[in-house]
């Protein structure tokens, strides 16, 4: 069975699409922090070194291990030059 043959049996089932609801805003931070560290060519260490953190700590956040505070995250943002946005849907 290929990846897409799988997503759609998955994405059939009610509890695992709530699941995946729930747990998309860890994905997107692991996902912000892949691409932009990847895009800038650093390793975890260094990402880390540049946000005076622990490799560890890019690992878990990488990983959606952790959750990250929003102080932690305007710092990842503005390291790259950017700045934090929230969004709240369906309100």
């Amino acid at each position: 069975m290929n990846w897409e043959t799988h997503k759609k049996k998955l994405l059939k089932d009610s509890q695992f699409r709530q699941a995946l609801r729930e747990t998309k805003p860890e994905y997107e931070v692991a996902r912000a922090f892949i691409l932009a560290r990847v895009k800038h060519e650093l390793t975890q260490k260094e990402l880390a070194k540049k946000l005076a953190t622990q490799q560890s700590v890019i690992s878990r956040i990488e990983n959606a291990r952790t959750t990250v505070s929003l102080s932690f995250l305007k710092r990842f943002a503005s390291c790259f030059g950017g700045q934090l946005n929230i969004g709240i849907e369906g309100i």
